[in-house]
């Protein structure tokens, strides 16, 4: 996981392997907003399982949409998050649970999902964060 700066917050850049993707269907009933209907979480093109463009690489802000405080990864499953932990991302300030792709766990304070900037891939290894694709326009 590494984190950059966009419009003066946080955003992960998040790989994830085929076991961690796997997991993410798994708890939907666990979750408030499963199907993604709060849409101005992720732009259109995220609007899918993973919330991603590529399904091993999240992008996604680092800001608990609760109070704006920064969650931590607790991106491995179980370890001091109880053995039903599956890996996301945990905000120590208020509880708040999230999974790998930032949607948040029915019952924390967290009224919505982790937000997904605009972005696109100029390459393989290029990301630009903060403009969407001319196809996506």
């Amino acid at each position: 996981m590494i984190t950059v700066e966009w419009r003066g917050k946080p955003v992960w850049v998040v790989s994830l392997t085929d076991e961690m993707v796997k997991t993410l269907g798994q708890h939907d009933d666990k979750l408030s907003d499963p199907q993604l209907e709060v849409t101005s979480q992720q732009p259109d093109y995220c609007k899918n399982a993973t919330r991603s463009i590529k399904p091993n690489l999240m992008v996604m802000e680092g800001v608990c949409t609760h109070l704006g405080c920064s969650p931590s990864p607790k991106l491995q499953p179980g370890g001091d998050m109880g053995g039903d932990w599956q890996g996301g991302f945990f905000c120590p300030c208020h509880g708040s649970k999230f999974d790998l792709a930032g949607r948040v766990f029915k019952g924390s304070p967290a009224p919505t999902n982790l937000m997904v900037p605009p972005h696109q891939y100029l390459s393989d290894a290029v990301l630009l964060i903060g403009e969407h694709s001319k196809e996506a326009a």
